[in-house]
Order: structure tokens, then sequence, then C-alpha cells
């Protein structure tokens, strides 16, 4: 009785405390209030089942993550377990040592057998698992486990919790072992099976029943001690993610990876200088005036708490950052910790320091401007956290807030507002590409370029428009690929046209240098047009362009399917309405580089090879490729701003992990991918290294 009053008496302390530390993280949550829309439960729910319970992004690494996926996959047998021991040290089943009185879910039969033999078997491999992992992290130098942002205290943390699985492991092992002997000992009924645990219990045979009770029960309140101790010390540590790696992929986005949210606020005020006519929005007069973007902890979502309280500190997203590879100070994971320990400052009485914010005291400038928006990070992260979110957002407050980005990055936003492209050239100037385009050397016949403007006043509407995108209409490098797409469209008899003069910029790199204002405007204005000419398919060369009309153009009012190229380039080989020559390139190796606002953004990986493959028989992969693919170090405005300071360049590390394909070719699918690859080959000099777009091998290739 005394023993299960006092383990009565525990559980209730226990509880209390978790509540208490639970409480302080609700309340947090209930003061974040910027909106995060949540949607797509069942696709929630599926997402859950395979990033938690299968452990599919785990498996990216997998060895390691086969032994990380059996520990998972064993605690949620061994947690069933715990659920019994509670109610049974509630009932005071354990201190009788009696047999009628034994274990509470017994009476599950076999499905009850299953439980406690994957338990037991769980426990121990978990034992062994766990001591791996102790033996890393003192004994090997992982790279990915240090950093700046990981201190002392961490490296103590993480130790210490892993010996706590190791003992909660020995205790439970000693429990089930206990439990065999004792009921073998005293003619009991065992219930469950115990794989591990029955035959380590023949090496106790000796010992009375007695003495095997005593055994069992300091095992049993050995164990149960540690879940309590365990349980309470998590909040206050970096293994919180126990509790809420769950709760954060369920919540996490459901949509591609580079799909950045719309500003409503802005889009509100858009709208009226696009509509001055249009009625004002109602303004609640007491409301506090919204801070544009994120300088400080308050400003964020409840999910970027979530997702800080959740990280592992395992470093994957670090190791697979190009800023962080090429020695820039950049560290995914740092943004993250940043947010979680500038929240507790906030929320500690001793500790509060009004003076500091999330930016730049915790987060610098130089950190968030090094960003390239790849997503390696959040592609890479076992339970999807979303670095990136946080990085843009407080671009923009740098943008919109304090009008403090860098000296280019403003440059690029006038010349866009004035000349409607990133750099200062004329609109008029847009459609040059145009002039003099010939299918091929041999043949002069000219192809003339179909407009929307003449069709319309046809009474025509084609099938595609042809959106060539700021860097296909002036980049000498992106103008190359523009041209040779052009070639295959007229060969392939498809009924296109473009926009000439009256396109203009997509607002896509605004939007990642925080102008959200002008990336609304160019949107806004470009939508109008499409919509005045009925445009309702979209074909274009640049995965930039394309992620930002496919994902982030239809909360502004757009209703258009738009095409990547490569998706074209295929259907229409498929369609046999392209006939290429089988011995242009049969001798070359081609390699291919994955660019991250086609693949990582937007999961197309196959139409790309499918057309190489047409081409040779030698193709190969480079070591990092398809959603491992490194960035070629242009996104995220890097290509109009000034890198920040590192041991090299995005472009030349990348250039040299494909070089090492012994390629003759460097095969891509984006425009400012063949501007930074072929500048990387010129700096490692290896000009003979031909860098070409599909499009341009495919119009070399034409029959």
């Amino acid at each position: 009785m005394i023993s299960q009053i006092t383990f009565i008496a525990v559980t209730i302390i226990t509880f209390g405390f978790l509540s208490y530390s639970f409480s302080k993280v609700f309340k947090v949550i209930k003061s974040l209030k910027k909106p995060y829309s949540i949607s797509n439960f069942g696709e929630r729910i599926v997402m859950t089942l395979k990033v938690v319970f299968g452990q599919t992004k785990i498996f990216r690494f997998p060895i390691i993550g086969l032994m990380h996926a059996l520990v998972f996959w064993g605690f949620i047998l061994i947690v069933i377990g715990s659920g019994e021991m509670l109610l049974d040290g509630i009932l005071g089943v354990p201190f009788d040592n009696l047999p009628e009185n034994d274990r509470s879910f017994s009476v599950l039969g076999t499905v009850y057998d299953f439980i406690m033999a994957g338990g037991d078997v769980s426990a121990f491999v978990i034992l062994l698992t766990v001591s791996v992992f102790i033996f890393r992290r003192l004994f090997l130098n992982i790279k990915r486990f240090s950093g700046e942002e990981v201190r002392h205290k961490d490296h103590k943390d993480a130790t210490f919790a892993l010996f706590l699985i190791l003992f909660l492991m020995i205790t439970l092992l000693g429990m089930n072992i206990g439990y065999v002997a004792n009921a073998t000992a005293s003619g009991h009924e065992i219930y469950g099976i115990f794989p591990v645990s029955s035959y380590l219990s023949t090496f106790f045979i000796s010992f009375s029943a007695e003495t095997l009770h005593i055994f069992e029960l300091t095992n049993w309140w050995s164990h149960i001690l540690l879940i309590f101790f365990f349980a309470n010390y998590l909040p206050f540590s970096k293994h919180f993610h126990v509790f809420m790696s769950i709760p954060n992929v369920y919540f996490s986005r459901t949509e591609p990876l580079t799909k950045m949210n719309n500003m409503k606020s802005v889009t509100a005020e858009v709208e009226l200088m696009m509509n001055p006519d249009a009625p004002l929005p109602e303004e609640d007069p007491d409301a506090e005036p919204e801070r544009f973007g994120m300088k400080d902890v308050g400003d964020g979502t409840w999910k970027n708490y979530i997702d800080s309280l959740a990280c592992t500190q395992c470093g994957r997203c670090t190791s697979v950052c190009p800023a962080n590879l090429t020695g820039k100070k950049l560290s995914p994971r740092k943004v993250v910790l940043d947010y979680r320990r500038r929240t507790e400052e906030k929320m500690s009485s001793k500790t509060k320091d009004v003076s500091k914010e999330l930016y730049p005291d915790y987060t610098s400038y130089e950190e968030l401007w090094a960003c390239t928006t790849c997503n390696a990070c959040s592609q890479e992260c076992p339970i999807n956290i979303d670095h990136p979110s946080m990085i843009l957002e407080m671009r923009r407050y740098i943008f919109m807030e304090e009008a403090a980005a860098p000296s280019l990055i403003n440059s690029m936003s006038s010349n866009i507002e004035n000349n409607g492209a990133p750099w200062q050239y004329s609109v008029a100037d847009r459609f040059n590409w145009a002039s003099d385009l010939f299918p091929d050397t041999e043949n002069k016949q000219k192809i003339s370029v179909p407009l929307m403007s003449d069709l319309a006043a046809q009474g025509k509407n084609p099938e595609y428009l042809f959106w060539v995108g700021s860097a296909g209409s002036y980049d000498d490098r992106a103008k190359k690929i523009t041209r040779s797409f052009v070639k295959i469209l007229d060969y392939a008899k498809v009924d296109y046209a473009c926009l000439g003069t009256e396109e203009t910029d997509s607002g896509d790199n605004a939007k990642r240098a925080g102008n959200e204002f002008l990336f609304q405007m160019q949107a806004m204005q470009i939508i109008e047009i499409l919509k005045g000419y009925g445009i309702k398919k979209i074909v274009t060369c640049d995965p930039h362009e394309y992620n930002t009309i496919k994902n982030e153009y239809p909360e502004l009012g757009a209703d258009f399917e738009i095409i990547h190229h490569s998706k074209l380039i295929s259907d229409l080989i498929s369609d046999n309405k392209i006939q290429v020559s089988g011995t242009k390139f049969e001798h070359e190796k081609i390699t291919f580089h994955d660019p991250c606002y086609l693949g990582r953004g937007n999961n197309e990986y196959k139409n790309p090879r499918l057309i190489i493959k047409k081409l040779t028989d030698n193709f190969t992969e480079p070591e990092k490729t398809k959603s491992r693919s490194l960035c070629c170090g242009a996104g995220g405005t890097q290509m109009f701003k000034e890198a920040e300071k590192g041991d090299k360049e995005i472009y030349e590390l990348r250039t040299e992990e494909l070089l090492k394909t012994s390629c003759n070719i460097i095969a891509t699918a984006c425009p400012m991918c063949a501007t930074m690859i072929t500048d990387g080959t010129k700096m490692k000099e290896k000009e003979e290294i031909k860098v070409l777009d599909i499009a341009e091998l495919i119009a070399l290739s034409l029959i």
C-alpha cells in the first residue's frame, strides 16, 4: 500500500511539472499572433505517417538512418509497455508479487505477446545502437555535430540524454529478466513473450524467487523513475524533439519547398494602388500597425516556434548548406536555434534584455544575405523544419522596414521598377533576342517569333504563351537558351506566342530579396495582362519563373497551367514531333546539374534525364544529384549581389563536383545555372567542357 501511494504521488508530481512546462510553451504559442494557415488535413496525415512513422527522410543516410529508425520504432513499442507500467503502478500490481494480479494489458492476448516481444528485442537493439551513438559522440569527430551555435552545454546535454536512454534500456531488460526468472522460479505463468530476457534469465536461475522479485522491483522502480525524470528533463534540453517532432511534421508545409508565402496586408495595399476606386478595407482602429517581416521572435508564427523546439541539432541542414560548405557564416541550424534561444531569453524574467532582438543580436545581416534559398536545408531536415522562411521574413524586415538591403539589391529593385528587369536595360530591348533568328546555320530562312498582340488582333489565341523571363531576354548566356528553345518550338510546329516588350519581370528576385510590394505589383500587372489575352497555358525555360507563376501567383488571382520546357520537350519527343540525331552526342559523356527550383522545389527530375538519354548512352550522375544536388549559387538574389566572405564561390564548388565525373558536357535546365557553371569552368580553366541547356542540346541535334 505504501509503495502504491508513493507511486501515485510521484506520478502526480511528474505530470504536474510536465504540464507546467507545456503550459509555458502554449503561452508562447498563444502570444504569436501572425497567422499560419493549416489545410490539406488528409495530406498532412499521409505526410506524418511517411516522415515520422516511416522515417523516410532519416533513410537519406541509409546506415545511420536505419539505426535511428530502429530506435524510434523500438520506442513506440516500449512506450506501450510504459503505459502498462503506469497503470500497473496505480493499481499496485508490481508491489504484491501475486500472479493473479499480473500485467494489466495481458488481456490483449496475441497482440500483447507481440508488443512485449517487440519491446524486449527493441530494448536490446536500442542498447546496442545507443552505445554506438555514444561512441560516435565521444570519440569520433563528426563535423556536423559541431559549429558556432552548438555550445559545450549542448554537447553535454546530448551525451547525458544518450546515457539516460542507455540506462532506460538496461533497467527495462533488468525488469524483464527479473520478471521471467521470478515467474519461472515461482512456477507462475509468464504473461507475454520475452525473447532476449528469457535467454538472459537463464543466468539467474540460481537465485531465489524472493531475490528475483527484489531484483525485478528494483529495476521496475529505476525504469519508471528514469522515464519520469527523462520526460521532465526533455523540455529543457535539445531532446525536446521527442515530444515536438510529430506535431512539427504534421503542421509542416505541404506546398513546394520553394514557394514563399504572400503577405496579405501587402496584397490589400497593392490592389488599392492598382484600383484606386475600390472601397477601402475596414480597419480596426485599436489594432497595432503590422510590422513587415520579422525582427524579433514576436513577429514570427507559432510554427516558427515549434520548429525551434523540434530541432534535434543533428546538423544535417548545415552540412548541406552551400553557403556553409563554402566557408560563409550562414548555418541554417543556427538560425533555428537563435529563434529558440531568443524566445527562451524573453520568457525568462531573470535574463530578459529588452535591448536585444532576434535580428541582428542573434542572427546577423551577413548570415541572412548568404542564403541562396536553395532549400537543401529543409529538404534534408528529418522533421521538416522550414529554415528559409525565417531567413526570408528577416530579409523582408531589412528591406521594407529598414531599407537596408545590400546596395546592389537596391539597384536591382530600382531597375525592375523602372525597366521591368533586374538590369539597367531599356524595355524596348526585351525582344531583341528574337532578331536574326535562324533554325540552323545552313538554312537562312528567318524564324518569325509570333507575338500575342498580333495574334489577338487576328482573333487568334495560341495554345502556349512562351514566358521568356528577364534572364532569357537580356542575359547574353541565357538568350542562347531562349533562341534554341524557339528553334525547337518552330521545328515541332508548336502553336505558341510571346509577349515581346509587353513582358515584364515576374518579381521572383524582388520577393526573395524581401521587397514584397514590388513583387506583388509586378505579379498583379502580369496577371492582368495574361488574363486580358485569355492565356491558359504557359511554358518557360526558367525554373525560377516557373516556380513563381505556378506556386505564388495563384493566391493573387492567377489561373494558368505552367510547364517547364523540359516537360514540353520530353513530350514532343515522345509524340515523335521532334526527331533528333543519334550521332551528334553519342560519343560525349554528359552529366546533369539539377536546378534547385526545378528539382527540390518542384520535384522535376525525370524529364531532363529522359531528354539527355535520347542523345547519348554515356550519361553520368554527379555525386550530389537530384534532391541532393548542390546549388549553383545564383538563387535567392545572389546573382545580383556580391557574395559574402567565404573560402570559395558556391558555383566554383559545384563546378568542381561536376568536373569529377570526367564529362565532356555539363547539361542543365536553368538559364542562371548555365551562367554560373559556365563561369565555374572558366575559373577552373576547363573551357573545353561545354555547359549546355537541354534546349541547346536538342536544338543542335534536330534532324
